[in-house]
């Protein structure tokens, strides 16, 4: 087996000789082939620049079959793609290629309910499915050792799914999409904008008209009957590809893949929809009401459609109009103040792509949604006056060199690539026609496709705007949009054409798995720099690229009473100019490299991270020095970056989940206690903060206390040594922390604490106690252990029960946070408003009985194997090898403390776990926060007869309301 290659020579002469090497005729190895299988191409990567190699098959049933060999980890990635996306449904059926994602993990004739998830997390893998307008895609990784039950279990659900679907099962599902929706639409601020934008741009019945998820009225129309026919429609093997990558035996695969889908039998014909690019006469102005502090304009225009040839020139339009702070609309809006975001994006679906404006207006700068719009047509205006220029292409074609690297670090991001290639394309290798198409895009096309396209053409402008004040639109709305409901589609008394499947052997057995494959942890260099700083290092072998962290010791635990946020806004400021560049040119020099460099604050550590290719590294490590040593903290700078943020946090309130976080920091902790704000602070304690606080706090910590650094490079040793130069040069100093001095606040029994928000679709659930601080090898670990069953878990008892069970919530889950001076137990959950009081009696419920029985045999064999055989996915990627490594620079950890927590897990016993959970609940003490429409649910909460107090926005305890006088009263 061979490694991907991904050669980065990227020149002209070399894209064009790609495909031109590598294919191998059908009749070669068609012998070999088990029977129903044939060969359609190979290709081995030879003479391209950016190459997944791959063989590419085609079952006798239509099913398309792509492999990938990559025995860089013992792992395996297997997608499922169905040519079927919302732009399949009907009018009136919206939501249903949505619906059946959620449908197809509920289990099939040989697969029991929510047996899926358990399998392959028992398996100690991972999955999941995604639902577009264009596709379906269901998709797992798992340890090698588990592709035969993937298989098994993807061709059953293919083929024998119908059979296993109730109307209960149905319901049950409906219910859980709702919730869904009202999670990540209806509940949350500019949520329904795209579909709104959609609905106004694409006309009535266009497969773009209607959003993804579904209008809830189509959701309660539908039937169990109307769902069959959607899957026997488009669900066949004729409309699926089927992508395995990783480390696999192509021979053996194939055989597999025969006998689990070769019996299935095709679908019906599927032929590929007509573009269809949205046409605009004239503008259509359109008004949106919503629960917001900060009104936005969102400004789209109709383009071509995905791999039309003048797709990358307007990419390239769109990335020198308004991606990153060098960019124009960026610096004609937010750099100046007068807006808080501002960006450009070209997005491309299978049958139309549109140029997007996004504005997030600052309220603060006194302009108007309508001096927004016409902000950006100035902007536009600039960009024909001003024209592209060589480095704009520069910058543009490094960004998306870079972008295509970093995204094939795992075998999943190669395995999606191939699936998305050939659904689209038709072909796996679309990937460098694609490449081929971006670095050959010339100044003269970008300036092309502009007036083409962009220039004076006609848009759907959208203002969302705060409840009750439409005037603050853009412009009057001129466009109304209608929906035409059929009476009948024509196949309600039509029996549904069911394909029945007939196998050569038993497909209720599952598979039997083979050995599990051995992890080793990666070699991790463990070394110090010159100035005493350790640096863990560990080595990338499968993409050029490298990846440095550089660890400060100075977090939000630091900041000073009444300055909560103080080091987020300090690593703001951090982003913008330095003292040797403004923000803009910063920005363009690390574009012609096409790197990034963030900052991030966290509780107790802030850190600045580059990503890089390996050949752009001596030239990005000053660029990190400079970001590091020299920000300018510029007037302007400060008092932009902090009007923003509390517009932001603004905005924050909006959304109960924002609400829930603070009200549940301020009862655990404290209201005072740093940890207990959230960490970009709070409005009031960030316009505290003054530019002298935050060049203050920066002296203190920055540079002098770098904790420590970690690396995942793809460069030799002694190579990346020398590259950290600059950071080994840096006078450093440890970080004298003192224990917080807070006092815990005591609780007694349980209380709900209430914080109102008014017209709120769902209501935040949050439950806490305290628990322990962090402890990798000890009763930490195994109380991590022990809430597995309970809620850690996709089917974990409370999970099932809340979102399975009950269809009460799209996701509930407990966990422990654990700390290096204390910890805490959390439950947490988003619940559809009229079942807030019934689910909270559920949660107790549960944590009670666990509490009182812990878990059982079967658990107990479920969570020893689910989380002993994660080690297979556990470091594949840099990113995964960087978590490991800022686990053992944070606390201190033996390099070989996850191969010690598995021995913990190999021995350890039922018994032990359940004292050491039973020993870390205590369902009597409770904190319980509701954030929700507080006229709506108290009622029902009152009567749980708990204790209530109402919390306001910033978590503080309410003032009770002197009584007012009555009329009567106050005559007398």
């Amino acid at each position: 087996m061979h490694r991907t290659r991904i050669a980065l020579i990227f020149t002209a002469a070399l894209l064009a000789a790609c495909g031109k090497g590598g294919e191998e005729t059908a009749s070669k190895t068609a012998s070999a082939l088990p029977e129903g299988v044939t060969l359609v191409e190979t290709f081995d990567g030879e003479g391209a620049d950016l190459a997944i190699p791959y063989t590419k098959y085609k079952l006798d049933n239509g099913l398309t079959v792509v492999l990938h060999e990559d025995d860089s980890d013992p792992l395996v990635h297997v997608d499922v793609t169905y040519h079927v996306g919302s732009n399949r449904e009907d009018p009136g059926r919206s939501g249903f290629a949505h619906f059946f994602e959620h449908m197809m993990f509920q289990g099939s004739v040989n697969v029991a309910d929510e047996e899926h998830f358990r399998i392959i997390q028992e398996a100690g893998g991972t999955l999941n499915g995604t639902t577009n307008t264009d596709r379906t895609n269901y998709y797992e990784t798992v340890p090698a050792n588990q592709l035969e039950t993937v298989l098994w279990l993807e061709s059953d659900r293919m083929g024998v799914f119908l059979d296993a679907v109730t109307e209960e099962k149905f319901e049950v599902q409906r219910e859980t999409v709702k919730n869904e929706r009202g999670q990540r639409v209806d509940n949350r601020p500019y949520g329904r904008a795209l579909e709104t934008m959609y609905a106004a741009t694409y006309p009535d019945g266009h497969p773009y008209s209607w959003p993804v998820i579904g209008w809830l009225e189509d959701l309660d129309r539908a039937d169990l009957n109307d769902l069959k026919r959607f899957f026997l429609r488009w669900y066949g093997p004729n409309n699926a590809v089927l992508t395995i990558g990783g480390d696999i035996d192509k021979q053996q695969t194939l055989e597999w893949v025969a006998k689990y889908f070769g019996p299935i039998p095709a679908g019906p014909e599927v032929e590929n929809l007509p573009k269809q690019p949205a046409t605009l006469e004239s503008d259509r102005y359109v008004t949106l009401e919503d629960n917001i502090h900060l009104p936005a304009l969102a400004m789209m225009i109709p383009t071509v459609h995905r791999g039309h040839a003048d797709e990358p020139a307007l990419d390239a339009a769109a990335e020198i109009l308004g991606q990153g702070q060098d960019s124009m609309l960026y610096q004609r809006l937010v750099q100046t103040g007068r807006a808080v975001q501002a960006s450009v994006s070209h997005s491309c679906k299978e049958l139309a792509c549109e140029m997007w404006f996004i504005v997030i207006q600052n309220p603060a700068s006194g302009e108007s949604l309508a001096e927004m719009e016409q902000a950006v047509r100035n902007t536009l205006t600039e960009f024909a006056e001003r024209g592209v220029n060589k480095d704009d292409l520069v910058k543009f074609k490094a960004g998306y060199e870079s972008s295509r690297v970093f995204g094939l670090q795992s075998v999943s991001g190669k395995v999606s690539a191939l699936a998305d290639y050939e659904t689209f394309t038709g072909s796996p290798k679309g990937i460098d026609d694609e490449i081929q198409a971006y670095l050959s895009v010339e100044t003269g096309d970008v300036t092309r496709v502009f007036e083409q396209y962009i220039a004076d053409k006609p848009a759907v402008l959208l203002s969302v705007v705060p409840n009750g004040k439409p005037e603050l639109a853009a412009a009057p709305q001129n466009h109304e949009w209608e929906r035409t409901i059929p009476e009948s589609y024509g196949d309600d008394d039509k029996a549904l054409a069911l394909r029945p499947v007939k196998d050569n052997f038993d497909r209720s057995v599952q598979p039997t798995a083979g050995i599990n494959p051995q992890v080793e942890l990666p070699g991790i260099w463990d070394t110090k720099l010159d100035n005493g700083v350790r640096l863990l290092a560990v080595e990338n072998t499968e993409t050029p690229t490298v990846t440095v962290q550089a660890v400060f010791d100075v977090g939000q635990r630091d900041e000073p009473r009444g300055k909560a946020g103080l080091t987020a806004l300090m690593a703001s400021l951090m982003g913008e100019a330095t003292t040797e560049r403004s923000a803009a040119e910063f920005a363009e020099a690390m574009k012609r490299l096409g790197a990034s460099i963030s900052i991030n604050a966290d509780k107790y550590e802030t850190t600045v991270t580059l990503n890089v290719l390996a050949k752009h590294l001596d030239k990005a490590m000053p660029l990190m020095m400079e970001r590091i040593l020299k920000p300018a903290f510029t007037e302007e700078d400060f008092a932009r970056i902090k009007q923003q943020t509390i517009e932001g946090l603004q905005q924050a309130r909006k959304t109960p989940q924002g609400l829930a976080t603070r009200a549940l920091g301020a009862v655990m902790r404290g209201p005072e206690h740093p940890l207990s704000f959230p960490t970009s602070g709070l409005p009031g304690t960030v316009a505290a903060i003054t530019l002298e606080d935050i060049k203050g706090y920066y002296k203190a910590h920055v540079p002098t206390h770098l904790g420590g650094v970690t690396v995942s490079t793809s460069l030799p040793k002694e190579a990346t040594l020398k590259a950290m130069e600059g950071l080994a040069k840096l006078k450093v100093a440890p970080a004298a922390r003192q224990a917080l001095a807070f006092q815990k606040p005591a609780v007694e029994g349980r209380k709900v604490y209430l914080v109102n928000k008014e017209g709120a679709a769902q209501s935040s659930l949050r439950a806490s106690q305290y628990a322990l601080p962090y402890d990798a090898l000890g009763d930490y670990y195994r109380a991590y252990l022990g809430n597995f069953p309970l809620g850690g878990n996709f089917n974990s008892r409370i999970n099932l029960n809340l979102r399975e069970d009950k269809g009460y919530t799209y996701g509930a889950r407990t966990y422990l946070v654990g700390e290096p001076q204390d910890g805490l137990y959390l439950f947490s959950s988003e619940v559809k408003k009229d079942a807030t009081a019934d689910a909270l009696t559920e949660v107790l419920t549960e944590l009670e009985t666990y509490d009182k029985e812990g878990m059982t045999e079967t658990e107990f064999n479920y969570l020893r194997s689910a989380i002993g055989q994660q080690e297979a996915l556990s470091y594949e990627t840099p990113g995964d090898k960087l978590g490991l490594l800022s686990r053992i620079l944070r606390y201190d950890l033996p390099l070989d403390y996850r191969s010690q927590q598995n021995a913990i897990l190999r021995e350890v016993d039922r018994k032990t776990l359940n004292k050491v959970i039973k020993d870390v609940l205590e369902p009597e003490k409770l904190s319980i926060v509701v954030v929700g429409d507080s006229a709506s649910i108290r009622e029902e909460v009152e009567a749980l007869g708990m204790p209530i107090v109402e919390l306001d926005e910033d978590g503080y305890v309410k003032e009770a309301e002197e009584p007012k006088e009555s009329a009567e009263s106050a005559s007398l």
